[in-house]
This record gives structure tokens, sequence and C-alpha cells, in this order.
């Protein structure tokens, strides 16, 4: 199926334009509070990082092609709120709350923040899958990019690189897999590599044929080549 958010190398988007060195962090003042609302919100253990992106992957095409950055934030922590009954609909609508939250003592206080940030949130966990692949080893990703485990469900393959030969330059460690994580499936943890594409091997006319993409990938997402 096509994802709206799947849009790495599709054509007709327009140029990528870089920022220059001296750009500010946020371009709107509430762009900051709009990330640290989102910083705060997952800090209250309803939900994790996999499920806050598949909340913004489903927001409707027509919402998600028009929203800004931080608006699409903004509206997949919304659906999350209500979704995971941290708010009611009508809590959200008013801005206002009915009562004492049960989450209370969950809430991110802050002078916590800086310890919190600072400890990141690890993705690597032990897995009894066998790794098999090794460094130099020619893949090919999945044709099929969609979610094995969900249809339609969240996944980090690509759709640009499906299909694609490359060759594994480094073993992460064994990593939560997004697909299971973002469900509430579980951690499913696997092998998780770099692999190295030829810009050749993903797009038909590439300005620089030479060129590399690397990409993290999953153990399920590959094959041998």
């Amino acid at each position: 199926m096509t994802r709206v958010h799947d849009m790495g190398g599709r054509f007709g988007d327009g140029a990528i334009v870089p920022e220059t060195e001296n750009a500010p962090v946020f371009h709107e003042d509430w762009h900051a509070r709009a990330l640290a609302l989102t910083l705060a919100a997952g800090g209250l253990g309803q939900w994790n990082i996999d499920i806050s992106r598949h909340a913004r992957e489903c927001l409707p095409p027509i919402d998600y092609a028009r929203f800004s950055y931080y608006e699409k934030w903004m509206a997949g922590l919304a659906g999350l709120l209500v979704d995971t009954g941290v708010v009611t609909r009508a809590e959200l609508a008013e801005g206002i709350g009915q009562g004492e939250s049960v989450l209370t003592d969950k809430r991110l206080k802050a002078e916590n923040v800086a310890g919190v940030l600072a400890s990141g949130g690890p993705a690597d966990r032990p897995s009894d899958i066998p790794v098999a692949f090794k460094p130099a080893d020619q893949v090919r990703t999945r044709k099929i990019t969609g979610n094995r485990l969900v249809d339609g469900g969240h996944t980090r393959l690509p759709l640009y690189a499906a299909g694609a030969v490359g060759r594994i330059v480094r073993i992460h460690g064994t990593h939560i897999l997004p697909d299971s994580s973002a469900h509430r499936l579980g951690d499913g943890a696997e092998s998780l590599y770099a692999v190295a594409f030829a810009a050749s091997e993903l797009w038909a006319n590439p300005e620089h044929p030479k060129d590399e993409v690397v990409l993290d990938l999953w153990q399920s997402y590959l094959e041998p080549a």
C-alpha cells in the first residue's frame, strides 16, 4: 500500500534546501513548546517512540500533506492522548482537565528534564534470533516493504529501497523491531545492520551514480542477494 509519509526519493516533491549553519533551532516559539509537550507526554509511559511515530503516519493524508513538521507532531500527540485515555476528547477540546489524573505522579518535572534527556532511550535488547549476516555480505531488501505483522502497520523499511541489493557495512547488535513495538506486540528484537546501497541501485537516473546511501535495516527486512 502507498504510505503518505514514505517520501524518500519520491519524484515531484521539490528539492531539499538545507538550512544555513546559523539558522535557528526553532522557527516559531510554539515549535519549542510542541517538542517539550511531546517529550513530557511521552514521559507518562503510555506509549513508546514507535507508537508515536505510527500515530503521525496515521494522520489523514490530506492533513499529513498540509501540516508542517510540528503540526504533525501535535496532531499525532492529540490522538495518542485520547486513544490511551490520558485525556478525554472533551478535555482536549476545552483545554481543561476534569479532576486529578492517575498519572499525576509520573509527570515530568522541570528539574528532571536534563537528566531524562541525558539518559536517552536505548533500544538495544537481547535476542534469541541468530545473526544472519556479516560485514561485506550482499543482501537484498524485501520487495514488499509493508509490515508483516500488522496490515498497514508501521515499518522502517522505506519504499525507495524495496528489492534493492546492498552490502552489510556494520552490525549494530540486536534492537527492538519497530514493526512489533509500534503495535504493542513486544520488543521482537533482532539484528540491526547498516546497509550501503549504490545510488544507481535505488534510482533510475541518479545525479551521482557512485554515491552510496546507508540505511539501518532490521534482519527481517533482508535476505541473501
